[in-house]
Order: structure tokens, then C-alpha cells, then sequence
């Protein structure tokens, strides 16, 4: 009896309540662990063995290669450095690094999931040199076709400020390279929402969208329309003083077809040869003259975009005002056209 009562005291222990009393300190718990000993540090007041900071050439390429970083943050962080050492360089200097490296680096961003990435690689393809950035229009066409067709709408209204920049750059190379003037037409009528036949049953057509939504989708609309006008402006309209420039008549006796003698202004002037590429469809053709274009355009698309902005001017607000101005441009474009001449 007297054992069985000592171990039934012990396991009540454990649930007795202690009573406090004031003044007194609290006991200790049982699982008490003393951490007042002090643990002795080595410091190291130089981190590198070299005493020189590493060169700014050096740095570039350490934050170029931290544009495949899965970090949001990471990445717009180096666009930001490399927008910064681009920006601070003088004004006939070299890149850090030839646009064959920067390039393939950039391009795949214009696809990327973030938008303070894609903010930040907007603002810093504005400080590139616009006359280096004439050869890799082919390219840069490529991913903004990627991200116009893109299915999230946040990259397809990214896609249209980068082919806003690129318009102002190489607007003439973008819509002359292979594909680069059917192609975005293409996008641009999804984008809109206007199928490109009578019925939906045509070789391609897209579900009709309706421009009128508040907020969001229509600033897209109106932005869309926008850069309509601007690719409509460079692949339609000729500029001022082209025609004089390329009149026979203008050169004096004995020259004759001066024109025909001078040096090419583009880099790859046989392109539209397409000497050892893969044969080209319509889609994909080039068309480096105004006339080819106008061709082209009003085979395939005249008659969509006419019955969109007629839809679209109804509308009225900004929506009927930028309508208006692709209606005049389409109006300059196409007035010098001849039909006889398909």
C-alpha cells in the first residue's frame, strides 16, 4: 500500500499547480535551457583577397547574367543597372557588351510574366542606340508577334509599346523584313476583334470583341488603334519629299536613273532575293516598296479595317477619335493607289 501511494503522489505531481507568491521569482521549468554562455567570433574586415573593386565591364556582365534569374525582383534589379551604365555612358562611346550579347538576353523578357520586368526592359531598350538596333529588326519582330499573340493580356498590351519603340527606331525595316507587313496586320485585326471576311467561316477569323468595356479594355482598344495608325503611317504613307527625290526627271542632263546608281541604304539589300533561305508564302513575303504594301493590304485587309473603324467611330470618345486617325491615314495611304495595277 504504501508504494502504490508513493508512485500515485509522483504522477500527480506532474499536474499540481504551483502557487506563485509575490516578491519571489517564477521556478524554473523542467526543459530549461541555460543560454547565457558567449560563444567566441572570428571577424574578417576584408571580404575579398583583392583590394580593387571589379571593373564596370565586369559588373555588366555579372548583372547581364542575372536576367535568367527566377527572381522578379532579381531581374528587374539588373535591367535597372544595366538601363543605368547604359544611360551614363557618353554619347559616341561603345556598348559595354555588342548587341549580338545583349540581345539574345533581352528578347526572351518581352515574354515575361512579370510587369515590373517588362516596365523595366521597356524603359531600358529606349536607351539603346536606335541606328545599331537597324540589323536586328528581324528578330525583334519575332517576339513582338510572340507577344502580340499572347494569350495573357498584360504581355499583349506590353507588346504594343515595344513595337511602339520599334516603330520609331526602324519603322521602314520593320515593315520591309519577311513577314513583318502581313503578319502584324494579322495581329492587329485579332487584337481588335474585326474577322477578316464576310462570315466567320474563312480561312482565318477571329470572335469579335467589343471595344466599348469600361476600364481596362478599352485603353487597350484606344492603344491599339494607336499603334494601328503608326504602322499604317510608315507602311502606307510616303514620306515628304521621297517622290521628288526618286524622279527621273529631277536629275539633270546627261544623269539618267541616278536612282538606280546609288549605294543601298539597308545593310542586306538582296534580302527580298531570298537566295538561300526556305521558299515564302504571302505571310511571310517581303515588301519593301510602298505599292507592294499598298497591294497586299488592299487584297487582304482593306475592307476589314474599313468596316471596324466605321463601327468604331460610332462609338465616339477616344475610341471614335483614334478610329478617325487611322481613317485619315488609311485615306492618305491609299490615294495614290491604283487598283488596275494588281
Amino acid at each position: 500500500m504504501g508504494s502504490s501511494a508513493k508512485k500515485k503522489k509522483e504522477k500527480n505531481k506532474d499536474f499540481q499547480k504551483p502557487k506563485l507568491k509575490v516578491g519571489k521569482t517564477r521556478p524554473k521549468a523542467s526543459n530549461f535551457t541555460d543560454t547565457s554562455f558567449k560563444s567566441k567570433s572570428i571577424v574578417v574586415k576584408q571580404q575579398s583577397l583583392s583590394t580593387s573593386a571589379p571593373s564596370l565591364s565586369t559588373q555588366f556582365s555579372h548583372h547581364l547574367s542575372l536576367l535568367s534569374s527566377r527572381s522578379d525582383n532579381q531581374r528587374r534589379d539588373a535591367l535597372s543597372y544595366l538601363k543605368s551604365s547604359l544611360g551614363a555612358r557618353p554619347v559616341n562611346a561603345p556598348l559595354p557588351q555588342p548587341l549580338s550579347v545583349l540581345l539574345p538576353k533581352l528578347l526572351p523578357l518581352f515574354l515575361d510574366p512579370s510587369n515590373i520586368v517588362r516596365d523595366q526592359l521597356l524603359k531600358l531598350l529606349y536607351v539603346l542606340p536606335p541606328k545599331d538596333m537597324e540589323g536586328h529588326v528581324e528578330k525583334l519582330h519575332m517576339y513582338i508577334r510572340a507577344g502580340m499573340n499572347h494569350i495573357a493580356s498584360e504581355i499583349r498590351r506590353s507588346s504594343l509599346d515595344i513595337l511602339s519603340w520599334t516603330l520609331g527606331i526602324a519603322g521602314e525595316e520593320l515593315v520591309s523584313c519577311p513577314g513583318g507587313w502581313v503578319m502584324p496586320l494579322q495581329h492587329f485585326m485579332c487584337a481588335l476583334g474585326w474577322s477578316t471576311g464576310d462570315d466567320t467561316s474563312g480561312p482565318w477569323s477571329f470572335m469579335t470583341v467589343s471595344s466599348g468595356k469600361p476600364g481596362i479594355e478599352r485603353k487597350a482598344f484606344v492603344k491599339c488603334l494607336n499603334v494601328l495608325a503608326s504602322f499604317l503611317q510608315i507602311g502606307l504613307v510616303a514620306e515628304p519629299g521621297a517622290e521628288q527625290e526618286l524622279d527621273p526627271k529631277a536629275s539633270s542632263f546627261p544623269l539618267r536613273h541616278v536612282q538606280h546608281h546609288m549605294l543601298p541604304k539597308n545593310a542586306n539589300c538582296f534580302a527580298q532575293l531570298n537566295l538561300f533561305g526556305a521558299s515564302r508564302d504571302q505571310e511571310t513575303q517581303m515588301y519593301e516598296d510602298r505599292e507592294a504594301r499598298q497591294g497586299v493590304f488592299h487584297l487582304l485587309f482593306r475592307p476589314t479595317v474599313e468596316r471596324g473603324l466605321k463601327a468604331a467611330k460610332r462609338e465616339g470618345g477616344e475610341v471614335g477619335r483614334a478610329a478617325a486617325t487611322v481613317r485619315k491615314i488609311l485615306i492618305d495611304g491609299m490615294n495614290s493607289f491604283d487598283v488596275a495595277t494588281l
